[in-house]
């Protein structure tokens, strides 16, 4: 049996490794599973051997789990029946990257020869109701608007105090959710929702009926009503759930709600988008562009 030795360093990196954890299973597919990892697993084992030292085994992390954990499952196999020590043979495998049921079920009715899986973030967080990962931001100080700017369009913030509104069909199914600046007049009539990035992605839309979603319950530190109880909670958004369009609500492929912006809010976020976005990163743009209609110059 040949062994080749692609990556000394992660050879390194298991002894070390295995020097403070006093125990080995280890991340095989860090560069390749079987043209580095396997094989270096398998040097440090039979030195383990040597010294009465059983290694546990391998994880995989990435990749066709089924596949290379049957590849592997063979080169233990045949590790075990050169060096004449059957342990090789009952060395673990794991498989992690993101193992869910759906997963599970996939590699069980392809066929693997995995020994245990890794559930890391589906065992701590609910599919169907992931955690909202939430952060405050100031939208604005002392009565004038304020942006957070952000390489990722997604993380920059709308500014300003906003008002929130729904808007139904004449079937009484929520047909969109539109933020507006406070002070806007109500979404009557024929109303233009429009992306928040993407300008040319926009729709009008003609609802039958609106409705206000932002309530102050809370003023300058005083409770303005009673609060609802958690089963009134509870309760309101059963009711709003029902009265979404099933494609909104089912749990396989479901269409995306749409929560818009109006015209107002559009021009005012992406006129503070142009006035303080750099000058720099404009002109890192423009020399980017330049560079790529160079490329494609040559290239005809």
């Amino acid at each position: 049996m040949q062994v080749k030795l692609l990556k000394a360093n992660l050879l390194h990196l298991f002894l070390m490794h295995l020097h403070s954890q006093n125990r080995f299973l280890v991340l095989v597919d860090s560069y390749d599973v079987f043209n580095s990892g396997v094989p270096n697993f398998l040097i440090v084992t039979l030195a383990l051997h040597k010294l009465n030292f059983k290694a546990i085994g391998v994880r995989i992390d990435s990749g066709d789990l089924a596949y290379q954990s049957i590849e592997i499952r063979k080169t233990f196999n045949l590790a075990a029946e050169h060096f004449g020590i059957d342990q090789l043979a009952d060395l673990s495998i794991t498989g992690s990257n993101d193992i869910c049921e759906e997963t599970i079920a996939s590699l069980n009715q392809q066929g693997h020869s995995l020994n245990a899986f890794g559930v890391g973030t589906h065992l701590v967080t609910c599919k169907s109701q992931p955690a909202l990962g939430c952060v405050y931001k100031l939208v604005k100080v002392n009565g004038l608007n304020r942006i957070k700017l952000s390489e990722d369009p997604i993380k920059t913030t709308m500014p300003g105090k906003k008002v929130l509104y729904r808007l139904y069909g004449k079937e009484g199914h929520p047909l969109a959710d539109i933020i507006q600046e406070d002070g806007e007049p109500a979404p009557e009539g024929r109303v233009l929702c429009r992306h928040p990035n993407l300008e040319l992605k926009r729709v009008y839309i003609n609802p039958t009926s609106y409705k206000r979603l932002q309530k102050t319950w809370v003023k300058e530190g005083k409770v303005l009503e009673p609060l609802p109880s958690i089963h009134e909670i509870k309760k309101l958004c059963e009711d709003e759930i029902k009265m979404m369009r099933r494609d909104h609500v089912r749990l396989l492929n479901p269409t995306p709600y749409k929560v818009s912006v109006s015209e107002s809010m559009y021009q005012m976020m992406h006129k503070m988008i142009l006035e303080h976005t750099p000058s720099e990163r404009w002109s890192n743009w423009s020399k980017s562009h330049e560079n790529i209609a160079s490329l494609d110059k040559n290239n005809r």
